[in-house]
């Protein structure tokens, strides 16, 4: 019986791969869950899966979620903290589904003790790639990806040499606004933002995939997981979201993953690795699809990914200030205190002042210069955020 932990587990990943497990009885044990302020369906998750432990990351939320849990004999504990020592459980396999920076350190606790780590949280990377694959090889880790777009890859890959490849390509969705003209956008509202043609979403990543900084997120990522030259690797619009990435090879060969906008794809294929196993997901019916339409995105209407372009030849702590500074600017958008628009011109502010003064190409990629870059960035959002206001 494989043991499981999910980090993240009330948000989409995170129930999608409940879902998954929970239909798999006798087949896995669960040792930890881990959430945040959904206290309801974090218990009742636990107490279904029969969890050891369950974890919500808020420590106001510890007698809340103790109360729920009285009686199970599941044991309790709150803070982020309490979520770095559930990853740092024994399980053979964990899923890290926490949105944003947070999920850093989780992620470096599964990977110090040998685990699987099941990576959906794109920031892990972002932030500190070469930090995070350094201590997966030291400690004969393995990091499985569970973005639809790096699984993708990851199976185009399979029995392949990276060094035969000549191109990667990532599709995008586009989101939300990705036929309105552009000069409405500095008009898009929360609620129009919050709202994805394809995927079903946190809102956070849904804004993001509006934004389309969460392939500029992903551009970094696949950088970072495969070792491919930033200048390999394309993004291509995809409205009908079938295609998740393309790997071109040096004899001109495109090797395609196509499949439904269902995050279970990726995470099954990530739980029952390396073997293939039944998903509950829909069989794609090519002649009813008829055509599947590709288009270049454009640079004024995503300048996100200008933004990761620049980020991935700076290196060093420009990730960390980069993810930090989107963090913080969709925070801002969120609450109502800066635009659409607004959200890249606060991070490419802060890329601005803190490469030219703050260091963040020649520092050492330590897990304490990540956190304070990750600090002094959000500082550095919020200035630039008060000053537009």
């Amino acid at each position: 019986m494989k043991t499981v932990t999910i980090l993240g587990a009330t948000g989409s990943i995170g129930q999608n791969t409940i879902d998954l497990i929970a239909r798999a009885p006798g087949e896995f044990a669960v040792e930890a869950l881990t959430g945040a302020q959904n206290l309801d369906l974090l218990a009742r998750d636990a107490v279904r899966l029969r969890a050891k432990l369950a974890v919500t990351s808020d420590p106001a939320c510890y007698a809340g979620l103790k109360e729920r849990l009285a009686g199970t004999g599941i044991a309790v504990a709150a803070g982020p903290e309490a979520v770095a020592e559930a990853a740092a459980r024994p399980a053979d396999w964990v899923m890290s589904a926490i949105v944003g920076a947070a999920g850093l350190v989780p992620g470096l606790a599964v990977l110090a003790r040998g685990g699987t780590l099941a990576l959906a949280n794109k920031e892990t990377l972002v932030t500190a790639g070469p930090l995070v694959m350094a201590a997966a090889q030291a400690q004969g880790a393995r990091i499985l990806p569970v973005d639809s777009e790096h699984s993708a890859i990851f199976q185009a890959l399979t029995g392949e040499d990276v060094a035969g490849v000549e191109r990667v390509i990532i599709t995008a969705s586009g989101g939300a606004f990705r036929d309105w003209p552009i000069e409405r956008l500095a008009q898009a509202s929360l609620a129009q933002a919050s709202s994805h043609p394809n995927w079903a979403m946190g809102q956070r990543i849904t804004i993001d995939s509006a934004s389309m900084f969460n392939k500029a997120l992903e551009l970094i990522e696949t950088h970072e997981f495969f070792g491919i030259n930033p200048d390999k690797i394309e993004v291509i619009i995809h409205p009908e979201s079938l295609v998740h990435a393309l790997v071109g090879f040096a004899d001109g060969a495109l090797m395609a993953h196509v499949g439904p906008a269902d995050m279970r794809h990726a995470i099954g294929y990530a739980l029952h690795w390396p073997e293939r196993r039944h998903v509950p997901v829909e069989r794609l019916d090519l002649a009813r699809i008829g055509a599947l339409s590709f288009r270049a995105p454009e640079d004024a209407r995503y300048p996100a990914l200008a933004i990761a372009r620049r980020v991935m030849a700076s290196g060093g702590l420009a990730g960390a200030a980069f993810n930090a500074a989107k963090e913080r600017a969709l925070d801002g958008f969120i609450a109502g205190e800066i635009g659409f628009l607004a959200m890249a011109a606060v991070v490419s502010g802060v890329l601005d002042k803190m490469l030219a003064s703050d260091g963040l190409q020649n520092a050492t990629l330590t897990l304490d210069n990540v956190l304070e870059t990750d600090r002094l960035a959000r500082v550095r959002a919020s200035e630039i955020i008060e000053q537009r206001s």
